[in-house]
């Protein structure tokens, strides 16, 4: 029996529909949730999001560069402009949902057709404000503007759903470096003085946008350490923080949670990386994803982390450790077939 396949968010090709027509050829019943592989400007993540804040009356250029890592690309933070109050901020529009009704029209004409399973669903990928600020706000706006722009997440949620029958969506909520950096380096700052503070601050905030995710609307989270470069912000020393925060958010949030996905670094099919999935406590809803799929070294590499993961956890979906968006797009269909080699291993 195969494994689920799932798929992050981002895959580099021509347009929505040749992912759509694409990955469902090469993944078939494997994969129950298809995102429109954010294509375009938007396959270098968040950073399509720029125009949220450089068209925005409240915010002007800082002069300060950030990068997630040394080797990162670096891009020039907002501040408030002169007499502006935080208070005075808005976000009218973070355009998710208007993305949204022209990848779920494509969707519905592809499944009308014959070309898409009938049970998958159309997966709308979101990211909190705590990764968004980090990348475009200077520092010592973080936690104010956080509460502000997550209401403007909570708006998209809700147009969202207004316009995907709720049979038929998922929303993916993306839990990336601005959270696990923070945890790997117990880097004391605005969300918390301490690994403990820090994690009840990220998981309550993910757990209030989550319950805000319509019943029967399938919820998932991806957690991330960052892929600028191919490369983490910080190396997990194990999966640890990501078993507390996702105890903590199982135990915290209302409503069920569908899928968590975990990434697994290439290097790590060691005992030690996998152990602290001990302690993991998944309500009996929730589907663990692991993202031990690779492509520099293919069903090798992956039998081997699946080994080190199954002393541990016997039930779970398979996964990339990101999305595909920074990927070289003639090795995307090679990359599939490796999902369905994968997925079918004993």
């Amino acid at each position: 029996m195969s494994r689920n396949v799932y798929l992050v968010g981002s895959v580099p090709m021509a347009n929505t529909e040749e992912v759509f027509s694409s990955v469902s050829a090469a993944l078939g019943s494997r994969i129950k949730r298809l995102p429109d592989g954010e294509t375009g400007e938007r396959g270098d993540w968040i950073t399509w999001l720029e125009p949220v804040f450089a068209g925005n009356p409240a915010f002007v250029k800082s002069g300060e560069f950030f990068r997630v890592h040394s080797s990162g690309t670096g891009r020039e933070r907002y501040t408030l402009k002169p007499g502006v109050a935080v208070e005075a901020v808005q976000f009218p529009n973070l355009f998710y949902a208007d993305v949204a009704a022209q990848s779920y029209a494509v969707f519905k004409r592809l499944k009308d057709a014959g070309k898409i399973p009938p049970a998958t669903k159309f997966q709308v990928d979101l990211v909190p404000a705590h990764s968004v600020v980090w990348l475009f706000l200077v520092e010592n706006l973080h936690a104010s503007i956080d509460p502000i722009y997550n209401d403007a997440v909570k708006r998209e949620i809700d147009k969202i759903a207004a316009i995907v029958p709720h049979g038929e969506l998922a929303i993916q909520f993306d839990i990336a470096s601005a959270v696990f950096a923070r945890l790997e380096r117990n880097e004391a700052g605005r969300y918390g003085r301490t690994k403990a503070e820090m994690q009840d601050a990220f998981a309550g905030i993910v757990t209030d946008l989550g319950d805000r995710v319509p019943a029967g609307v399938d919820l998932l989270y991806h957690l991330c350490y960052g892929d600028s470069g191919h490369r983490h912000v910080v190396e997990p020393t194990d999966m640890g923080d990501m078993v507390e925060f996702a105890n903590r958010v199982s135990r915290q949030i209302a409503r069920p949670i569908e899928l968590i996905h975990m990434p697994v670094p290439r290097n790590r099919a060691d005992d030690a990386y996998f152990a602290p999935l001990r302690r993991l406590e998944l309500r009996a809803e929730t589907e663990l994803c692991l993202g031990l799929v690779h492509y520099t070294d293919g069903v090798d590499g992956a039998r081997a982390r699946l080994g080190a993961a199954q002393k541990y956890v016997r039930d779970f979906s398979i996964a990339t450790e990101c999305g595909f968006g920074r990927r070289d797009p003639a090795t995307i269909p090679a990359l599939l077939r490796l999902h369905a080699e994968i997925a079918d291993l004993d």
